[in-house]
């Protein structure tokens, strides 16, 4: 038997003993809206994962079932909303604490007006409701603060300006606070500042968050330890993405999540397993990148639809966001390659080394994913 088909071999195999992903349960950072009305009231609803709040499972924990509180976080989940609901105005007070409301420095003291709660659902995934908080701006207030505890996770936040339409966003890691944010007149990040914080964002959905892009990008550098295959399928990739993160973000096109994110899984599966089947790039690969490439574009779409671009900024934060990304896809690159590539890539033995056994795993995790999205989502 050769490696080649031992590696396929092996891949199927170890896809009959796969556990069933009904245990996946990540965690999210929280979405907080903020929205002002004409008499003198401010609203944040705030998505997030109830369940885990009240379980007090955090950031240490990117999965749920990996936390001690796992039993009790399941028990929550399967709770009609009114029966969490209820759960939760027990905790609110406690919630409260780490929602930190400011205005010129000054703590303000924000009620939970209630919580949206979605029916139980598939006990599999996680559920996502919206917490409302509401309050009244102090007289003569000049400027709006927001942290969220850290003990809670990372947030979110996206300021509606009142009157105008404008939007300030910020995404605020580890209990971070955000800066002083103007509540009139409002004033505009310098294009080099909106130029850095979407590049940031853009690179850090590659790395470390986008598991599933960096499994696809490093199934495009496994066929071919020759610069040429992997320029060509890198090129075909960027420009199709490039198109569809347009496109998605200007609304021109729309698919949905259930429809994307398997696509996006089975284009991982895809690469891998030609990987295996063929050591050289095949005419019709690139068209096929160029496809899947399409896919991943209306995935990094959602994220700035969900986040939100300053309409001001629109192109700025389009086009340093995709700057970002590839910045992400060529460290991903770059660490393969000084890590296989530099060292092995002459080496008699390395497809049998490292593309077959590298690409199988990806192909398995690819999989795995694709009934995943497809059956439990």
């Amino acid at each position: 038997m050769t490696l080649r088909s031992f590696a396929l071999l092996a891949l199927f195999g170890l896809l009959i003993v796969l556990p069933g992903p009904a245990a996946a349960h990540k965690v999210f950072p929280a979405t907080a809206t903020v929205t002002f009305d004409d008499k003198g009231g401010y609203r944040i609803a705030v998505k997030t994962n109830v369940e885990a709040l009240i379980a007090q499972i955090g950031p240490a924990h990117d999965d749920t079932e990996a936390s001690p509180q796992a039993g009790e976080y399941n028990a929550l989940r399967a709770l009609s909303p009114q029966e969490l609901q209820s759960r939760f105005a027990a905790f609110a007070p406690r919630w409260l604490k780490g929602v930190h409301v400011a205005f010129d420095g000054k703590r303000a003291q924000p009620r939970v007006e209630g919580v949206a709660v979605p029916a139980a659902g598939d006990l599999g995934l996680a559920r996502i409701s919206v917490i409302n908080v509401v309050g009244e701006v102090p007289s003569g207030a000049t400027n709006f603060t927001w942290r969220y505890d850290r003990a809670f996770g990372s947030s979110i936040l996206r300021l509606m300006h009142a009157g105008t339409g404008d939007m300030t966003t910020a995404w605020l890691k580890d209990g971070a606070p955000s800066d002083a944010i103007p509540l009139a007149n409002m004033v505009p990040k310098t294009l080099f500042e909106t130029f850095l914080e979407y590049t940031i964002l853009g690179y850090t959905h590659i790395l470390p968050l986008g598991i599933d892009h960096i499994l696809f990008v490093l199934g495009l550098y496994l066929l071919s330890a020759r610069m040429r295959p992997l320029l060509v399928q890198v090129t075909s990739f960027t420009i199709a993405h490039t198109v569809t993160l347009a496109l998605g973000l200007y609304g021109l096109v729309q698919i949905s999540p259930a429809v994307v994110e398997p696509l996006i899984a089975i284009s991982i599966v895809y690469v891998a397993v030609e990987n295996i089947l063929t050591p050289k790039l095949t005419v019709w690969r690139p068209f096929v990148v160029f496809g899947f490439g399409l896919l991943h574009g209306l995935g990094f779409a959602g994220v700035l639809q969900e986040i939100g671009l300053p309409r001001d900024d629109f192109l700025t934060g389009l086009i340093s966001f995709n700057v970002g990304v590839e910045l992400g896809q060529l460290s991903v690159i770059a660490i393969a390659w000084f890590a296989t590539g530099l060292w092995f890539s002459a080496r008699p033995w390395y497809r049998a080394r490292v593309v077959y056994p590298g690409s199988a795993a990806i192909a398995i995790v690819g999989l795995y994913w694709t009934v995943e999205r497809i059956f439990f989502t």
